[in-house]
């Protein structure tokens, strides 16, 4: 793809997030659901917090695209290591994970992941653009562009310490409120709650393998921006 080409689309996604997050976040409505807690804001959520880290992901390579596109090769350097270690431990990982656990939960028991009673507070649209269109739109970077992957130790140490930082999360909020995040949590024992959590690393981590796997298939060893 040309660099003024992949600039421009790199630009565009930021907007989008950047909007879609704007659009989550100033949801309002005058009798929310039971089932949402206004402790933690939206950002006890992992949908909403993936937002985020695609919004900065794409402001993080649209910046190395226009620094490459003014010659500053140097600065350039340096942004894209950060964009693809963030690319490849965090933005397509979370991105796939998100999407593949809410369509699998939903399609089994959506009131444990989203209640119906949310289709009248967050629109249709939005719902999609969440939970659908941030896969597509991490395979469609990976087409674009070769990234440079970590050493396998150092992504998923990387990559365990973010899942467990959440994890805390999770749990503090529960210790403070008494409330779980999703309702499918309160259906486990202490143990099963644990197998789920490493379960859900697991997955995660399955993630990650994929990513790499697709961006060796499509681009070969060797091949990287710089």
């Amino acid at each position: 793809m040309e660099l003024s080409t992949l600039a421009t689309y790199h630009c565009l996604a930021f907007v989008w997030y950047f909007f879609v997050v704007y659009s989550i976040t100033h949801v309002k409505t005058e009798e929310p659901p039971s089932e949402l807690f206004l402790y933690g804001g939206q950002w006890k959520y992992l949908t909403v917090l993936n937002l985020f880290l695609q919004a900065v992901f794409y402001g993080v390579s649209f910046l190395a695209d226009m620094l490459r596109l003014i010659k500053k090769l140097r600065c350039a350097k340096c942004v894209i290591s950060s964009r693809d270690l963030l690319f490849s431990v965090l933005a397509f990982p979370v991105s796939t994970f998100v999407s593949v656990s809410f369509w699998t939960l939903y399609t089994y028991n959506r009131e444990l992941v989203y209640p119906k009673s949310l289709d009248g507070v967050i629109p249709l649209w939005l719902n999609h653009a969440m939970h659908t269109a941030v896969f597509p739109f991490a395979l469609l970077e990976i087409l674009a562009l070769p990234h440079r992957y970590p050493a396998k130790k150092k992504g998923l140490i990387l990559l365990g310490s973010v899942t467990f930082l959440y994890i805390s999360w999770v749990l503090w909020i529960y210790s403070v409120t008494g409330e779980w995040v999703y309702p499918l949590f309160a259906l486990f024992s202490p143990s099963g709650l644990a197998a789920f959590f490493a379960g859900s690393l697991a997955i995660i981590v399955s993630c990650y393998n994929f990513g790499e796997f697709l961006n060796r298939m499509i681009w070969g060893q060797s091949k990287f921006s710089s």
